[in-house]
């Protein structure tokens, strides 16, 4: 399904959160340019894999936006969606703001803290911002596996908004300007539990039936049998049908104990082979590796830093004052797709 195709999507943004949003979008059918510095995303360095996965199949335009910011304004102008990552005003003072493009786009901005509060330009990453959010408190100080900030609470709320936005503007014809708060909508993504825990630290280890055990080798067995008919399905397995009585006692530190020492008597392979026909909720600690069966290897690779620079010059009719020619041509229409 590809519901936006014909769309063309300005992507201004660096780094995680901006470019995993304009996959999305990608994904869903729309072209997408990226505009970048004349030395590139700083990812394109640090961090080329993440570069390539998160960009194939889009296009690269080079522009220096202190120095020559037309051809970006021209790109914008066109847009039917700009995405930005900029710290609050800095687009603005480009001329990239959310008022200097047509009332008909949908204008996005990632920002850490949203913008008109104490904290508007204060600096941050994925973990400052989920700490603010309060959402590592029952974990801290281990740091998580993923930057959900970044991808869920930036990214993902972000391809939502400008979906939704676009459906509001079939309807009416008029765009959108869109704030999104990485920091805010993390704080969103847990604020359920505000109002109380059915029990402490329910999904982060308090509970002996939701956690992750060793196995005889090594490796790691996820058991979330939150249900008791889960659980007592599991305890008759293992031949501890007793155990089924205590799932939710006070003492879970004792049941996790006697759980812990029952897994560490087998091999993974054995304990998935003895579940695999029951429901009972259990599951292996994969590699990324051994999980790519589900579709995560990367599209290909992303296009050259500028490849499509001097095709869009010439489909926006603007000439490159300093004749120095950016790297790479391509034609704008050649956008490839996930």
């Amino acid at each position: 399904m590809h519901p936006l195709d014909g769309l063309l999507a300005v992507d201004l943004t660096r780094y995680l959160p901006g470019p995993f949003a304009s996959r999305e979008l990608l994904r869903l059918g729309a072209r997408v340019v990226r505009v970048e510095p004349p030395e590139g995303d700083p990812m394109r360095r640090t961090a080329p894999a993440w570069e390539a996965a998160l960009n194939a199949g889009k296009e690269s335009v080079v522009c220096d936006l202190k120095r020559e910011p037309a051809l970006a304004r021209a790109l914008c102008a066109r847009a039917d969606i700009v995405l930005e990552g900029f710290r609050p005003g800095v687009a603005a003072r480009l001329g990239l703001g959310p008022g200097d493009v047509s009332d008909r786009a949908v204008y996005c901005s990632i920002t850490g803290f949203g913008s008109g509060g104490p904290h508007e330009q204060r600096v941050g990453h994925d973990l400052n911002y989920l700490g603010w959010a309060g959402v590592l408190a029952d974990t801290a100080p281990a740091v998580p596996p993923l930057p959900f900030a970044d991808l869920a609470a930036g990214a993902l709320y972000a391809a939502l908004e400008i979906v939704a936005a676009l459906l509001q503007r079939a309807r009416t014809g008029t765009g959108a300007r869109l704030e999104i708060s990485m920091t805010h909508n993390a704080h969103r993504l847990a604020a359920h539990r505000l109002g109380g825990e059915p029990t402490t630290r329910l999904l982060t280890g308090g509970l002996a039936c939701y956690r992750i055990y060793g196995t005889r080798e090594g490796r790691l067995l996820t058991i979330a049998a939150l249900e008791p008919k889960f659980f007592g399905r599991l305890c008759e397995l293992l031949g501890r049908s007793d155990l089924s009585t205590r799932q939710w006692q006070a003492d879970q530190a004792a049941l996790g104990a006697e759980l812990a020492a029952i897994f560490a008597t087998r091999d993974l392979a054995a304990w998935l082979e003895l579940f695999e026909h029951e429901d009972v909720c259990v599951g292996p600690v994969r590699t990324l590796e051994e999980a790519s069966e589900f579709g995560g290897r990367p599209a290909g690779a992303g296009p050259a830093l500028g490849e499509h620079t001097e095709a869009w010059r010439d489909e926006l009719e603007l000439r490159d004052p300093r004749q120095s020619g950016y790297p790479g041509r391509g034609s704008p229409s050649a956008a490839g797709s996930e």
